[in-house]
């Protein structure tokens, strides 16, 4: 039996929500595998036994001694919101250490969290998108300048970050610099994104082997003011449908894009792919890398609508990790 280290908690605001992620997964793979949930906070890496004892990760090769038994892991599960879990930064450490992982890459890691980035790769082959505007801290940015590109409303968010924090939906232009202030304390690149009055959708895409996987499509219907943390995480506060009631043609293409961008990026696992549909085009949002893993989170309702249960769901991102270093 395979031993595999889950990572979970990092340094973004959705802590929580990665443990939370981290142990559903584990519950369910304790079937299969030895799971030890591993805490990476700062330079905190810890595994807590089942008496509240904490026992820290040997970085020197991400080991853990427990009873006077070195515990060394055949792959690590990466269930990480935001930094170090999706942005490349943790990926980069199991490939010095040889130790395989389930997502992305450590340069497709990198590129995918980087919103504007992303973007600008994705322009070069024609991907569709909401116009935007990437400014710096400490840089006087010319605000009127900016709303000539992107016009009202918009949204205003940190340009590299996995969480919802800090995202702001501007309706006046007096409201500009509070948005602003409000996304640096996340980040310090602020992207300026023009609004697309259209329908929120997210597509899950999954490799294994020679085999790629597209999800049945969702439709996120967020009753807040749009698709924010607490849409997300707070039951009741946003409506998700699975499938998407929508034309075959659109659902479709949706899918195609998804699997197009997923190639084209040279991802690895399971990811989700957001959208916003405008009359019967979709355009591109951003690309989660590390998407929420719970029985509550979009990509598992989408494999559930698929026939995957959860437990094969992440059995199949598991093995897969093994095959990619074979």
């Amino acid at each position: 039996m395979k031993t595999i280290a889950i990572a979970a908690g990092g340094n973004s605001s959705e802590f929580e929500i990665s443990v939370k992620s981290a142990q559903e997964v584990g519950q369910i793979l304790s079937s299969r595998y030895l799971i030890y949930v591993i805490i990476i906070s700062g330079t905190n890496w810890y595994w807590e036994d089942q008496k509240g004892m904490y026992h820290n990760i040997d970085k020197n090769d991400f080991s853990l001694t427990y009873n006077d038994k070195k515990i060394k892991f055949d792959g690590v599960f990466i269930a990480i919101h935001g930094t170090p879990g999706e942005n490349g930064l943790l990926q980069g450490y199991f490939e010095m250490m040889g130790i395989p992982y389930t997502s992305c890459g450590a340069f497709c890691s990198s590129l995918t969290f980087n919103k504007q980035a992303c973007k600008l790769f994705l322009k070069e082959y024609g991907i569709s998108m909401a116009n935007a505007v990437m400014i710096r801290k400490g840089e006087n940015a010319d605000l009127v300048n900016v709303l000539e590109q992107t016009g009202l409303p918009c949204f205003v968010k940190p340009n590299d970050s996995g969480s919802s924090f800090g995202v702001t939906k501007v309706k006046r232009k007096e409201e500009l610099p509070g948005a602003i202030d409000i996304a640096y304390k996340e980040s310090d690149d602020v992207l300026i994104e023009a609004f697309l009055n259209g329908r929120e959708v997210a597509c899950g895409v999954l490799k294994t082997k020679n085999k790629i996987t597209v999800f049945p499509v969702t439709e996120i219907k967020s009753k807040n003011e749009f698709f924010d943390y607490e849409a997300k995480y707070i039951p009741g506060h946003s409506d998700e449908t699975t499938p998407a009631e929508m034309s075959l043609l659109i659902t479709e293409e949706i899918q195609r894009i998804s699997k197009f961008i997923y190639n084209v990026l040279g991802c690895k696992g399971i990811v989700r792919v957001d959208f916003i549909v405008v009359g019967d085009k979709p355009y591109f949002i951003e690309i989660n890398t590390v998407p929420g893993m719970t029985k509550e989170s979009i990509v598992p309702k989408q494999a559930a609508a698929a026939g995957i249960s959860l437990e094969e769901l992440y059995s199949m991102s598991v093995e897969n990790m093994f095959e990619k270093t074979a």
